[in-house]
């Protein structure tokens, strides 16, 4: 059996810390437990009530009190930044999710079942899919916009922080690299802003739904195409619904077709290209 002990980051962050212990488990027939759940599992009912996955902490009835979420949230920080509950899990053979993501033995034979455990919500699926099939039906290529400002702001010294307008000439070129099509932009971002600032490109996005962040990933998944800074919501996006990224890595990029590439695990694309020192020097 496999513990995950650490709680690193957002959501995203999460969710790949889990992806190659659940594969293994998988592919080896074997139990394993996540003790530190993100405040989205809610979203995730596959993941969830899987057979051979055990969250111990999950408790409803806790959860639901006027201050359990924060309790919650309170112990994972405590528990997950406390040098001797490190020892213990070490001792314990507890693992940090984070340190296994470099285990791709299992993605592949396993991607089908990966895709239903970690599948939103029935509410979820059903308003990104309706919402793609209403853009298709204006559009030849739809082509999923991550602009996450917010941390980017600050984060590393802003060094993944790019402006609306950088974000509008990505897309230029992306329309103009398909010009004989009919290309459409879904957009998600944290940010509010109207996409009426993009002008010269279709663009669409949700309002203030329920689970946003949810609504987005997954209709980032269900695109033709996905780009975006460097990020692990948009490279989830790549992997889980199988679809080719183009990540920035300077402002001043010329996109190219083949700068799309579906992202085979957290840290290589389907060319071969390994970002690991990219991720370790960087992040």
């Amino acid at each position: 059996m496999r513990v995950i002990c650490d709680a690193p980051g957002q959501t995203c962050n999460r969710l790949w810390t889990y992806v190659t212990s659940v594969a293994q488990c998988i592919a080896e027939q074997k139990r394993m437990v996540i003790l530190f759940y993100d405040w989205t599992i809610e979203d995730f009912p596959n993941l969830l009530h899987a057979p051979f996955i055990y969250f111990p902490l999950w408790q409803p009835w806790f959860l639901k009190m006027p201050k359990g979420w924060g309790w919650y949230k309170h112990l994972t920080w405590v528990v997950t930044h406390n040098q001797l509950c490190n020892k213990i899990f070490n001792i314990l053979g507890f693992k940090k999710g984070w340190d296994t993501m470099e285990d791709t033995r299992y993605l592949v034979q396993t991607k089908k079942e990966l895709q239903l455990i970690f599948q939103p919500r029935k509410e979820i699926t059903e308003k990104a899919e309706a919402f793609i099939t209403n853009i298709r039906q204006k559009a030849d290529i739809v082509v999923g916009v991550h602009i996450r400002h917010g941390d980017y702001i600050t984060f590393e010294g802003g060094k993944y922080y790019y402006t609306f307008e950088e974000f509008h000439a990505f897309m230029l070129q992306v329309k103009q690299l398909y010009a004989e099509k009919r290309v459409a932009f879904f957009i998600s971002s944290n940010a509010e802003f109207s996409v009426d600032i993009f002008p010269d490109c279709n663009c669409f996005r949700f309002g203030k739904e329920p689970s946003g962040d949810m609504l987005d990933l997954y209709t980032l998944s269900l695109c033709d195409k996905i780009m975006g800074p460097w990020s692990t919501y948009s490279r989830w996006a790549s992997f889980i619904g199988e679809k080719p990224l183009f990540c920035f890595k300077a402002k001043d990029q010329i996109i190219q077709k083949d700068s799309f590439l579906k992202v085979e695990s957290f840290y290589s694309f389907e060319n071969g290209e390994n970002t690991v020192k990219y991720w370790l020097d960087n992040i």
